[in-house]
């Protein structure tokens, strides 16, 4: 049998991040002082809270007792990731991360949101008034925020950055921390959704932060089945400190 993917693929959506905690799962900010902490900070350099730093030590302490080291760790470059990255790896020894290589891709950074990202709520629809309209017409996987992206595009993307992994990693252990709109198109890519399936996404199945998704090589060598979905190890912030895991 020739292997033709990685052995072994987990990706992972980074910890509660600072924006995370401002926006309390709403697309916009609730009004300006929700968005005060975190007004003008770009994306890419959004930091971890002190709980997303403590989620990440634990589910890297999950990671290493179920999988052991990996070959291969890639983030998306951007601060939360890569923090959470490091909080992950901490779990391990030295000498078990001393064979783990840790890269940056572009390709699987968060979808960008476009000129809403910094908006309240009242401030959104009074900007752009026929995107709820928009929205319904087009649905959540086709639809793009003004200036920013679709889901569909970072299919694209993350289609390139699957391709580069086969080519380059069969056979080998991978673990990437993503984000949760990005983690979405691994979904389609990997487990070959139709449009339908897409835009269908249910209620209650968004990623949680620290949230584990797991893919195993198929027997025939030649495409990564689902084993286990949004997997959460961490403890801190559970419900009972009133902050839910999702």
């Amino acid at each position: 049998m020739t292997v033709l993917r990685p052995a072994l693929l987990v990706l992972v959506r980074h910890a509660e991040s600072a924006r995370n905690q401002a926006k309390k799962g709403s697309v916009y900010f609730a009004d300006d002082a929700a968005r005060r902490v975190v007004h003008g900070q770009p994306d890419q350099l959004t930091e971890l809270t002190p709980a997303g730093h403590q989620q990440a030590a634990e589910t890297g302490v999950a990671l290493r007792q179920r999988f052991g080291a990996f070959d291969y760790v890639y983030t998306s470059g951007y601060a939360r990731t890569e923090q959470t990255a490091q909080g992950l790896l901490s779990a391990y020894p030295e000498a078990e991360r001393a064979g783990t290589k840790v890269r940056m891709n572009i390709f699987i950074r968060e979808r960008d949101s476009g000129y809403s990202y910094d908006m309240t709520t009242a401030e959104a629809e009074a900007a752009f008034p026929w995107l709820n309209e928009y929205w319904r017409t087009y649905g959540g996987f086709m639809a793009r925020p003004p200036g920013g992206e679709s889901l569909a595009d970072v299919v694209a993307r993350v289609h390139t950055f699957l391709d580069t992994l086969f080519r380059d990693r069969a056979g080998q252990k991978i673990l990437v921390v993503t984000h949760g709109g990005t983690l979405r198109c691994f979904r389609f890519l990997l487990e070959r959704w139709d449009y339908a399936r897409a835009a269908a996404w249910p209620e209650g199945q968004a990623p949680a932060n620290c949230g584990v998704t797991t893919y195993r090589c198929a027997e025939s060598g030649d495409h990564l089945e689902l084993e286990e979905y949004n997997r959460v190890y961490w403890t801190v912030g559970s419900p009972e400190d009133g902050v839910s895991p999702a």
